[in-house]
């Protein structure tokens, strides 16, 4: 076994002792939503006591706060509390997209797809394939994190390399790179219904679709890529030195070894090239619908893409995708033998929400609190007034922005839960600058990635240390930062510099 790693030491450890210490202390982000709906209420009351109040730029009206520390204030809050949590915008598109996935999932077509990915690269290609498949992995949940990020230390191992390495390239390609993707999944509606609601504190009418970035990260995969692999080998790898196994992992990881460095089964070959049919005509559907000036997944009024069912359709597409192909995998592979199974995959999904119906319940109370106090467009204004008073520009104002979201998000790992909090303030206020919401979110998903792999927030972080600790006893908290540390850097940098050059050609963010 190799020589531990050392842990880092000065002033960046004590910074990140003081991290964890202060992410520590915060209540769970469920009870932080409650208590910011709270504090809310109060502040509109306060608010009206001091007179508060912003003109809005485009009427040219006045607006002032609205208490909901009144009689009508309460009835308005009992009649919508409901509401509030049925009409949030990312409640539905989540639970509709994780169906899908769910049975893609339990028939086993992503665990191979992934298996396939990696053991079929060329020995050279190895690591950017690893990368690549983590970015990938983020399509469907967590299965990058509990199937590829100990299978890719694994594969390493078997290729002569140092498993740790394996594991440092798999962890920064799915957690590094979580806002990157070929693909649509479910954090990508997600977020942009969040962005919406945020959209219509100052335009009642905003419409903010799902696939609003994917330009954007569809670049940002083989950036990702191509970062992470280069840190890995360059940086990483040499750093740790030469692997000499000395004991065996524990019994559960030879076996799951074993199963990852396995060949495809004749079932799984049948269920692959199944579910590659299905794909295959669905391209060819969605083609047909939209390369014709006519076709029918266009606007039928306009014929144009960017406001036509594909796009509002785009969270429907991703679970008949999914659900499909999962189907055609199960059935010819013989991991969906009745209907009940594949239910059961679709239930199963279902249960990892739990906690997550909680959060959005009180998040959801709290941004509509927000929007009816008028809170959040009369800080935006305000806001707006401070940010032209600096003279800061759009692209220094953005990289500030990246800055922000990065160090917040050391302390709160939910990329949701931040964005809920973040949104309501800033997508109004940079849209009074002149910069139009799916910006805003792009510039957030950046600073929300970079960090996730130094955060010991990020709801992971003490399994991939688990994970870890098959081939270092003594790793810790210190040892897997200090890994992961050059990860975070470089994609920082990097990605910040991509932001900028897209700022700077005045590039499209994404689709509509």
């Amino acid at each position: 076994m190799s020589d531990p790693i050392p842990a880092p030491r000065g002033a960046m450890a004590r910074f990140l002792a003081v991290v964890e210490r202060v992410g520590n202390a915060l209540p769970h982000p469920t009870t932080l939503f409650l208590l910011f709906a709270l504090l809310v209420i109060v502040l509109s009351e306060v608010a009206t006591w001091f007179g508060l109040q912003a003109v809005h730029p485009v009427t040219g009206e006045a607006v002032t706060p609205v208490s909901l520390m009144t009689r009508d204030g309460l009835h308005r809050i009992l009649a919508n509390l409901v509401t509030n949590f049925t009409g949030f915008a990312p409640l539905g598109t989540v639970l509709v997209a994780l169906l899908g996935i769910g049975i893609a999932e339990s028939s086993g077509l992503i665990g191979t797809a992934l298996r396939l990915l990696v053991l079929s690269a060329p020995r050279h290609l190895l690591t950017a394939v690893v990368v690549l498949a983590g970015v990938l992995s983020n399509t469907a949940s967590e299965v990058g994190y509990v199937l590829l990020i100990p299978m890719a230390a694994l594969i390493f191992e078997a290729a002569g390399r140092h498993p740790v390495a394996g594991l440092a390239a798999a962890f920064a390609g799915v957690s590094g790179g979580y806002s990157a993707n070929l693909l649509l999944g479910t954090i990508d509606p997600l977020l942009a219904g969040l962005t919406q609601e945020a959209a219509r504190i100052l335009d009642p009418t905003a419409v903010v679709n799902p696939a609003c970035n994917y330009w954007f990260l569809f670049v940002s995969t083989f950036l990702v890529t191509v970062v992470v692999t280069v840190v890995t080998e360059r940086v990483v790898e040499p750093r740790l030195g030469r692997y000499e196994t000395e004991a065996a992992p524990a019994a559960d990881g030879a076996a799951d070894g074993a199963a990852a460095l396995a060949p495809l089964s004749g079932a799984e070959r049948r269920g692959r090239w199944a579910a590659t049919a299905v794909l295959a005509l669905g391209v060819a559907w969605l083609l047909w619908g939209t390369v014709p000036a006519d076709g029918f997944l266009r606007d039928p009024t306009t014929g144009s893409l960017l406001h036509s069912p594909l796009m509002t359709g785009i969270v429907a597409l991703i679970f008949l995708f999914s659900a499909l192909m999962g189907l055609a995998y199960g059935i010819a592979a013989g991991t969906i033998r009745s209907d009940a199974a594949a239910l059961k995959g679709m239930a199963k999904s279902m249960e990892t929400l739990g906690s997550y119906l909680v959060l959005v319940f009180f998040a959801a109370q709290f941004v509509s609190f927000f929007n009816w106090t008028q809170l959040g467009l009369i800080l935006a204004i305000k806001g707006a007034d401070v940010l032209q008073a600096t003279g800061l520009g759009g692209i220094p104002l953005l990289l500030g922005f990246v800055v922000l979201a990065a160090v917040i998000n050391l302390v709160m790992g939910s990329a949701s839960a931040k964005w809920a909090l973040m949104a309501p303030i800033f997508v109004p206020m940079l849209m009074l600058l002149g910069y139009p919401p799916e910006m805003t979110q792009a510039a957030y998903r950046v600073g929300d990635s970079v960090t996730n792999v130094i955060s010991p927030m990020m709801s992971y972080f003490a399994l991939i240390i688990a994970f870890l600790q098959r081939y270092d006893g003594k790793a810790g908290l210190g040892t897997l930062v200090a890994t992961m540390l050059p990860y975070s850097v470089a994609l920082w940098i990097s990605w910040s510099l991509l932001l900028l050059v897209w700022l700077l050609l005045e590039l499209p963010f994404g689709l509509g």
